[in-house]
């Protein structure tokens, strides 16, 4: 698809990591870069500093600085209210549906698409008091599939997707479909964040609230995959329905087949055909959470069952850990005990990085910016091979932990500290991110539980599709820095 300019009329704001290096060269950006502006383009950056598209100049370096995550758009607010349709699956949960339904008023058509309901006559009842359409399905085929159906009903511009477990608020439809007067949007994506109840606050309450599942941060950005927003839910949506019927197979949106990660199939599949989505947390809606661990822990075996058909479908998206080889073999050196090893590594990995910045033209003492830049991808590293080794190799872990001096084995202490810090080391960091939820202690503890039960589902997933896609770490063969120039 063509890269038509961002419109005239959009506002900008540049994301918070980007960095001006002088007046010609930008950095950040998902994936990071390095990019080097052309007089004109400079002349267009100049534009875009005071905060809109007045120019088709203006607008193509906006285009470019949006698709790169160093930009994002404020487009302008609608003057009257979308061609909408709104789609809800439902299987039972008719209280839910009665509270989603009521949150969505009446401004917009709603199909309920009854998914095989035990009750179906509670459903119906519950969709009649709020003046929804009702579509029956015979058997219950998953929500994939009853979108599928409902979207067969659609003929407006726009389909609004929401689960029944959720409570949106007024106005997100509007402000979401905004985003598509960009001609190149499919999708607007809200942040769901836990659904506020009456009750105090419990431990897994305060642990969802850090860390749901659905919850992609309050950071907003254009959504790629294997960028810190590789994809959104559809428990809400706001979609260009041109894009769906662009990306459908055989008559269906979502993929029959898969009664769990249908969205992320989806939503990569927009993305290869061109289309942009955007993620915007300034508009939230609410979404019942898992009340008790097991039921929390559940949900989390249920999606990391998805992810081995993801990778099958989607091989280069679905990595569960993707190395840079100098980080790599810096972290592997310090795990095995070796710190000349480690010195080597973390020297080569900055002279490549201060490489790299040299011939980009990246002013300043490139060492000097080098060594910061790897110090924080020898963090990363470190932290994600934890997650993996949690993930998928946690009896390993806590052997390693747990096992006394084997052998003539010197300063057994070592080796269990650095298993130790593979094991606790990512919970540990992301309580430090959120530590007015929940205490240490049980945040790092639930933060394994959680990653365990994924790690499982992913398991359970690849012994089921015959597959290890998903489990296969990947090394990246690519420099930490790109250069690219306009």
């Amino acid at each position: 698809m063509k890269p038509l300019p961002l419109p005239t009329g959009f506002g900008v704001v540049f994301d918070p990591g980007v960095r001006l290096l002088d007046d010609a060269t930008l950095s950040g950006g998902a994936p990071p870069r390095i990019l080097r502006l052309a007089p004109a383009g400079r002349r267009a950056l100049q534009e875009l500093r005071c905060g809109s598209v007045t120019t088709a100049a203006g607008g193509a370096l906006a285009r470019k600085l949006t698709d790169a995550g160093l930009l994002h758009p404020r487009p302008p607010a609608l003057r009257e209210p979308p061609d909408a349709t709104v789609v809800i699956p439902v299987r039972d949960r008719a209280p839910q549906l009665d509270r989603c339904l009521a949150g969505l008023g009446r401004a917009y058509p709603v199909i309920v698409v009854d998914d095989g309901s035990r009750d179906p006559s509670a459903v119906a009842a519950c969709a009649a008091r709020h003046g929804a359409a009702i579509v029956h399905r015979a058997r219950n085929g998953g929500p994939g599939a009853a979108r599928n159906t409902g979207l067969r009903h659609v003929g407006t511009e726009i389909v609004v997707m929401v689960d029944s477990d959720c409570v949106p608020a007024p106005g997100w439809i509007e402000r979401l479909a905004a985003h598509l007067a960009d001609p190149l949007v499919a999708v607007a994506a809200p942040r769901i964040v836990p659904l506020p109840t009456a009750e105090p606050a419990t431990a897994v309450s305060r642990y969802n609230r850090a860390r749901g599942s659905l919850d992609l941060g309050d950071r907003e950005a254009r959504v790629v995959p294997l960028t810190r927003v590789a994809y959104v839910p559809t428990a809400a949506l706001v979609v260009r329905r041109a894009a769906l019927l662009d990306v459908a197979r055989g008559g269906d949106v979502f993929d029959p087949a898969m009664t769990v990660g249908e969205d992320v199939d989806l939503i990569w599949r927009l993305h290869h055909a061109g289309w942009r989505i955007r993620y915007d947390p300034a508009v939230q809606v609410w979404h019942d959470e898992p009340a008790t661990w097991p039921a929390l822990l559940s949900r989390r075996f249920r999606y990391g069952s998805s992810a081995p058909l993801l990778a099958r479908r989607h091989p280069a998206e679905m990595p569960p850990l993707v190395l840079s080889p100098l980080p790599a073999a810096t972290v592997a050196a310090m795990l095995a005990r070796w710190p000349l090893a480690a010195g080597a590594g973390f020297t080569a990995a900055v002279a490549s990085a201060a490489r790299t910045l040299h011939r980009a033209g990246v002013p300043g003492d490139p060492v000097r910016g080098a060594v910061p830049a790897m110090l924080g991808a020898t963090y990363r590293t470190w932290l994600s091979l934890g997650r993996y080794g949690v993930q998928f190799a946690s009896p390993l872990l806590v052997a390693a932990v747990l096992t006394p001096a084997v052998g003539r084995e010197r300063r057994p202490w070592t080796r269990r500290l650095a298993a130790a810090s593979l094991l606790l080391g990512p919970g540990l960091a992301s309580w430090y991110e959120h530590r007015r939820r929940l205490d240490p202690a049980r945040f790092t503890a639930a933060s394994i539980a959680d990653d365990i039960a994924y790690g499982s589902g992913v398991w359970f997933g690849s012994v089921r599709h015959r597959t290890l896609s998903a489990i296969r770490p990947v090394i990246a063969g690519g420099r930490p820095s790109d250069r690219s120039s306009t």
